[in-house]
């Protein structure tokens, strides 16, 4: 992963920092509270495991934003050649000593050098919503065209119309971030546009406060 697949966002330095700060924190939390946990979230453990099943024999999964390993290291136990990256090298440090049978590297969606069909299935699992709206389509097409034939994007990422700045995260930390949130509708149209077939959509509505949620796959073709 050597070369980025399109310019790197303005801010992507400034996300680092901040996710280095709240990354330990943050890995407490999965342990001791269940956040960001999938077994303990049963609609989302459900688009996961369907996730697995399709993508296990159609070659190696990347987790992009893959925080301190948990989806990762979950899909490793469900049979799935998968690795993580992460833009925070705190994160990977936890992801790292947490689930050290895993396989974890610093890097961010604009620094995603992929050969084309290379892989089975590519996770955007909470961790597109960083990236500036301009950069969302060439990003989801160079993902596509890292796609095999049948093989899966999954995203799950924060519904509504507006940005939202953050300036505090996961105990109180300073951060500095944008919370780029979009509509369903609006995902499934630059999927297409990337080459990709939208094949599901679970809408949620947490009751946690973090308001609602979409997981959409597509699929490459044939």
């Amino acid at each position: 992963m050597t070369g980025p697949a399109t310019r790197h966002p303005e801010d992507l330095e400034t996300v680092r920092a901040s996710y280095d700060a709240v990354a330990d924190n943050y890995a407490r939390m999965v342990i001791e509270d269940g956040i960001g946990d999938i077994r303990r979230q049963p609609w989302l453990l459900a688009a996961i495991d369907i996730f697995a099943d399709d993508v296990r024999d159609l070659g190696p999964v990347l987790d992009v934003g893959c925080g301190p390993g948990t989806v990762t290291a979950y899909l490793a136990e469900r049979g799935v050649d998968v690795s993580g990256i992460d833009l925070s090298p705190q994160m990977i440090a936890n992801a790292r000593r947490l689930h050290s049978e895993c396989r974890f590297e610093v890097g961010s969606w604009t620094e995603l050098d992929l050969a084309p069909a290379s892989y089975g299935g590519i996770l955007g699992w909470w961790s597109l919503f960083n990236l500036p709206r301009d950069l969302v389509p060439p990003v989801l097409a160079h993902c596509a065209a890292a796609l095999r034939p049948g093989g899966q994007l999954i995203i799950g990422t924060h519904v509504g119309d507006e940005d939202v700045a953050r300036t505090r995260a996961y105990g109180d930390v300073p951060v500095q971030w944008t919370t780029h949130r979009w509509r369903p509708e609006q995902l499934v149209t630059l999927l297409r546009a990337a080459g990709l077939e939208p094949t599901a959509e679970l809408r949620l509505t947490p009751t946690d406060g973090a308001g609602p949620a979409v997981v959409l796959t597509a699929q490459r073709g044939a």
